[in-house]
């Protein structure tokens, strides 16, 4: 059985530290570096309810692409629910690993296991990594469908193939326009818009659009027929969860560990319902 430090060693190859931006928290935040690993839990985020299916599982590490403690901290009391997660994963002897930013710009990365998950073919990042001479790596990426489709039959795909959460897939654009062409990125991405208007793309799926910047990019492209697709930010980041297990998989056949590795289905999306409204303008089929 490997010990954990040749584990993160693995994890960190995929995933170098230093590649992740300089204000995020990445790598090893609790974990003997001699204990023994067995068994793997990945999932989007390291939250009590993720912490206590690792301990139901039996699991000796658990990684999660976002931090846990981001913006620092002066104390891990179990009083806190942060530090209970601390507390929780010292005493059943449960590593925690964190892959976030590091991951989203990784070859393959967050954004490829987004556009896998809706059978998308990945051309280019949609911010290349100027570090990367085989520009591959860097932030979003640019597809292309098989198969042309409009707005909303893509919409419909997109509710289908990713996890169900209560937002569902908000749509800004004509839901009959014709999509040939698609940039994604998971997690956060109205910060892109500059690079998806640049990339000329019909179709920008992500997550988290902010009222103003979604206004303000559409009517700036007015009449352009570009589509936005808002999905829930777990549910964007989650298909990467099954691509860095199935990562780690074949490092641990390599290496013949013996790892079991699993992926967390438990939705961490913090919205829990939704009520559609009585009465709408939209045409995509919200009831009247």
């Amino acid at each position: 059985m490997p010990r954990l430090s040749e584990v993160i060693a693995a994890l960190e190859n995929l995933w170098p530290a230093e590649r992740a931006e300089s204000w995020d928290a990445v790598g090893t935040v609790v974990g003997d570096p001699d204990q023994e690993v067995t068994r793997v839990l990945f999932a989007v985020d390291p939250v009590q309810e993720v912490v206590d299916e690792a301990v139901k599982l039996g699991a000796d590490l658990l990684v999660t692409h976002h931090p846990l403690y981001l913006r620092g901290t002066t104390t891990v009391a179990a009083s806190t629910f942060k530090g209970r997660v601390v507390h929780t994963l010292i005493k059943n002897d449960i590593a925690l690993h964190v892959a976030h930013t590091n991951a989203d710009t990784a070859d393959p990365g967050v954004s490829d296991a987004l556009a896998g998950a809706l059978d998308l073919r990945v051309v280019r990042p949609l911010v290349p990594d100027p570090a990367d001479p085989e520009g591959r790596r860097g932030l979003g990426r640019i597809c292309v469908l098989d198969h042309p489709v409009t707005v909303r039959e893509f919409a419909a795909r997109a509710a289908e193939r990713l996890p169900a959460t209560a937002q569902g897939i908000r749509v800004a654009g004509d839901p009959e326009a014709t999509v040939h062409t698609v940039a994604v990125s998971g997690g956060s991405g109205d910060s892109l818009f500059d690079h998806v208007r640049a990339a000329g793309v019909d179709a920008f799926l992500t997550a988290d659009l902010r009222h103003h910047p979604a206004s303000e990019f559409t009517a700036a492209l007015a009449p352009a027929p570009l589509a936005l697709l808002d999905a829930a930010h777990w549910a964007t980041e989650w298909p990467w969860c099954e691509l860095a297990a199935a990562q780690l998989d074949e490092i641990s056949d390599r290496h013949d560990w013996g790892l079991r590795v699993h992926v967390s289905k438990t939705v961490t999306d913090p919205w829990t319902a939704h009520a559609a409204s009585v009465t709408t303008s939209s045409t995509m089929g919200a009831p009247n």
